[in-house]
């Protein structure tokens, strides 16, 4: 197993919790824009590694969600300003948002402010 990415949640949004409830996750460094972080939940300490692909494994809140698919944007946005949105929903509609992570559709697991984020590779 390695890890391509790796980061600690610091703060939750006031409005992050609406997008988990569909099932929806946007992640952005601690230092996101005052207009973004209200939506977002925020993290610190982000190291990528190497290169996200599909059938690597994100796990947060000590769940395991497999990754289908991956937009163009998510390793340039993760690398330089640890922003992504996590789409929990299997891309079952073909959808190709350039800076969106694609998980299996699973229950989004409640996160709380220390956390740890991770993409691994088994």
């Amino acid at each position: 197993m390695s890890v391509i990415f790796n980061t600690k949640v610091v703060k939750l949004g006031d409005m992050a919790s609406a997008f988990i409830a569909e099932k929806m996750v946007i992640l952005f460094q601690e230092n996101a824009p005052d207009e973004l972080a209200d939506y977002c939940v925020l993290h610190t300490g982000h190291k990528l590694v190497d290169t996200v692909q599909a059938g690597d494994v994100l796990i947060f809140a000590g769940i395991e969600y497999k990754i289908v698919y991956v937009g163009d944007q998510v390793q340039k946005n993760l690398g330089d300003l640890g922003h992504i949105t996590l789409r929990f929903n299997n891309n079952c509609e073909g959808e190709n948002l350039e800076g969106s992570l694609y998980l299996e559709d699973k229950n989004v697991a409640a996160i709380n402010i220390g956390d740890e984020i991770s993409i691994i590779r088994k």
